[in-house]
């Protein structure tokens, strides 16, 4: 089974890499017969050469190793309130208090949120945290309160009934139950993270990626540019990747075509 798994995942990645190579040739073959302005939409060979001139440098790995501190510590930060929230709103109590006030924060835009970040926590990585953040936060309660909430009671009441202990229910049965739910939270969140940290470092913060964006803009170097958004969506599926490896390691039987939860042992 885990073979199968296996093959399945790199025939995932495999497919995914031609469609990408065959987009970014697209991509060069067009620009190289002049149907793209170079001055607006440079070529992926140009950008990458950009990119690299920026990497010998130093200045892109100081800005990737910034903007992954920023991503990291929001990452955690939000998905700890994230979860924490998602379990408390199961009661009946807390759900009717911190429903309608959690609705009206969500339908806040983030870019809303930065001028009060500023104020707040100032110019640097405070404003970065808070908004990086309450991007994650949103999806991965979401993710947990769904979970949680969808869980079939019949499992537990099957499991209580076979001797199961109450801890052991919800480690064994409930746990697993929600954690695909929460994973999916997790990897919309992350999405999310990589989305406001640009938003917030191309205004409140002197470093990172979107700082780095910022400058090349201003400077009109779009072959910067556009290297420094491919190097963002990379991240960013790096990082969804992660997450992904991770739901693959803690939840084997959902990419080995097995749909029974784990045993007791």
């Amino acid at each position: 089974m885990r073979s199968v798994s296996l093959r399945r995942q790199l025939t995932g990645w495999s497919q995914n890499a031609v469609v990408l190579a065959l987009a970014l040739f697209a991509w060069e073959s067009c620009g190289a017969i002049g149907m793209f302005d170079a001055r607006v939409m440079p070529r992926p060979s140009v950008a990458i050469l950009a990119v690299a001139e920026h990497w010998e440098s130093g200045e892109l790995s100081q800005d990737v190793l910034a903007s992954l501190w920023r991503v990291s510590v929001g990452f955690v930060i939000g998905g700890a309130l994230g979860f924490g929230c998602g379990l408390i709103c199961l009661g009946a109590w807390p759900r009717r208090i911190l429903s309608p006030l959690l609705a009206a924060i969500q339908g806040i835009p983030l870019m809303a949120w930065i001028p009060i970040a500023i104020l707040f926590f100032g110019l640097g990585d405070g404003p970065a945290f808070f908004l990086v953040s309450l991007g994650v936060f949103f999806p991965t309660f979401s993710g947990t309160y769904l979970g949680f909430s969808s869980a079939e009671r019949t499992y537990s009441l099957a499991a209580q009934t076979l001797g199961f202990s109450w801890w052991q229910t919800i480690w064994l049965v409930t746990i697993p139950q929600a954690l695909p739910s929460i994973f999916s939270g997790l990897r919309v969140g992350m999405g999310v993270a990589w989305m406001a940290l640009v938003t917030v470092e191309l205004i409140a913060v002197q470093s990172g990626l979107g700082y780095l964006l910022q400058i090349s803009r201003s400077q009109l170097q779009t072959d910067v540019v556009v290297g420094v958004m491919g190097v963002v969506g990379g991240l960013g599926m790096l990082s969804i990747g992660l997450i992904r490896m991770a739901e693959r390691a803690l939840l084997p039987w959902r990419f080995t075509g097995r749909e029974t939860l784990p045993s007791q042992s």
